[in-house]
Order: C-alpha cells, then structure tokens, then sequence
C-alpha cells in the first residue's frame, strides 16, 4: 500500500511539473500601456502573431515602470515600448534582469509640438507668446518618460509655463479642440503617433536638445527569455517597422474598439512589410 501511495505522489508531482512547464511556454505576458498609440499598435500586433504560433497571450496593462518592474522580477515576458537612449534610459538602467532583444522602430522622437498654424518655431520663443499659450504645456501622465523631460525643458529654457499633467487621451482632447478653435496650443507629444496623420502638427526647434534627438523603440524581455523561448527572441529580432508601415498601423489602429480584431486584419494584409520569420 505504501508503495502505491508513492507512486501516485510522484505521478501527480510529475503531472504538475507537466502543467506548469506548458504553461510557461505556452503563455505569454506582454505589458502595455493604455493610450501609448505606438505601443498598443506593437502590442497587438505581437499578440496576432504569438497566437498564430498557438501561444496564449495576456495583456498586462501597467505604466512603463510597472512594466519594466515586473519584467524584473519575471511576471512580464514583454515590453514592446522602450524609447532610448533618452525617454526610458534611466528607468531601465534601475533594472537589472532585463534584456534587449530588439528594434521595432529606428527613427521615433519626443518634442514639443504646435498645430501648424501658430508662428513659431522653436521652444525659446515660447517665452514671447506667453498669454497666448495661456502659460500652460499640456503635458500626459505624470509616469512617463517625456514627462521628466518636458519639465527639464521648462527650467532649461527658463520658462514661466506650467506643465499639467493629465493622460494621453486628454492631452489629444485638448489638442482637437484648440484646433477646431483655431486657438495656440504646446503639448508634450511624439512621433510616431497617429495624431500626426489626422492633424497639421510641427514639433518645435530644441536648440538645447533638452529632449534629445532621435531615439529608438526598444524590444524588452526578461533575462532569461530568450533562454525559455528561444522562437520568440529570435522572432522579435527580426520584426522592424519602417515610417510609412507605422505611420499605415497607427490610423487603421486608431478608433477601433476592437484592436485584436483591428490589428490581425492589418496583418492579414502587411505580413510581408515586417519581415517575420517563419
């Protein structure tokens, strides 16, 4: 009887072992933030591809040092959304278990950005049109990497300006509405994003490059991912978007409720453009 006792102890230990080794190779997390246009375009375009391959894919919506916490710590697999080397740099660099393993896109910028009909042209000017811009930025979440960078700017530049934070989406609000107002407006923004494919924008001159210049968006994963999914690492290392494919994502992402749905027809349609391992 002993003996049998042992046997089905050690069967349901190794039906156990069995389980959770399938689901730590079939189960993907990916953080993501809400109203990052880019990353939640990246995100579930990851997610189509990853369940084409049979993986089940969680969304785990966060803010970026959430994410890159617990990516950290092993509780996300993925982040498709670091700006470097200036947005995310000092986020990353608190963390030590992460790891590069690719470059979704090569040419992404943070600045200050106007509606194409106000008259300036750079961030130094800001301090002759003060009531017109109602000594106001209107910046996103107070956790985000332009954040940090865009209240640099107002010291750098010496700026008698308040920077409200609010969230991507009120920040777009409030550009829409100074547009159809015809009113000036400066808010924190970056390209790629769709707003820049609905609406006449211009970003405005840095000369202090307070900002930076061109930064890149980079793939993220835990440590040992490429240790335990040795598939995906190398896909992910080979997925790039150029300009023109983000720029076609981000409008046919924007508005759709449904953005699993949204983002496998655009797939359907631009596999080629991202050249995906098979």
């Amino acid at each position: 009887m002993m003996k049998i006792r042992i046997l089905v102890c050690c069967v349901i230990v190794l039906l156990f072992s069995a389980c959770h080794s399938g689901k730590k190779n079939n189960i993907i997390h990916i953080g993501m933030v809400d109203g990052w246009a880019e990353g939640v375009a990246m995100t579930y375009i990851a997610k189509a591809i990853m369940e084409e391959k049979g993986y089940h894919v969680v969304i785990q919506r966060a803010t970026p040092d959430m994410i890159l916490a617990s990516m950290n710590n092993g509780d996300t697999d993925l982040y498709m959304d670091v700006w470097l080397p200036l947005t995310h740099g000092a986020k990353v660099a608190k963390f030590p278990n992460l790891k590069e393993i690719g470059t979704s896109y090569a040419s992404a910028r943070n600045g200050l950005v106007v509606p194409d009909y106000v008259s300036i042209d750079d961030i130094g000017q800001l301090k002759e049109h003060e009531a017109a811009f109602n000594n106001s930025i209107i910046g996103i979440e107070k956790g985000a990497g332009i954040t940090a960078a865009v209240d640099q700017v107002v010291k750098d530049y010496e700026l008698n300006y308040r920077h409200i934070n609010s969230s991507t989406v009120a920040m777009i609000t409030e550009l829409q509405n100074a547009i159809k107002d015809h009113r000036w407006i400066v808010v924190a923004g970056w390209q790629p994003h769709w707003m820049f494919g609905k609406m006449k924008l211009k970003f405005l001159n840095d000369p202090k490059k307070t900002l930076g210049s061109t930064e890149e968006i980079k793939i993220f994963a835990r440590k040992d991912f490429g240790e335990d999914q040795p598939e995906l690492a190398n896909l992910f290392s080979h997925i790039h978007f150029d300009e023109g494919t983000m720029a076609d994502l981000l409008v046919q992402m924007e508005g759709k409720r449904d953005k699993a749905d949204a983002a496998r027809n655009w797939l359907a349609e631009h596999r080629s453009l991202l050249k995906i391992p098979e």
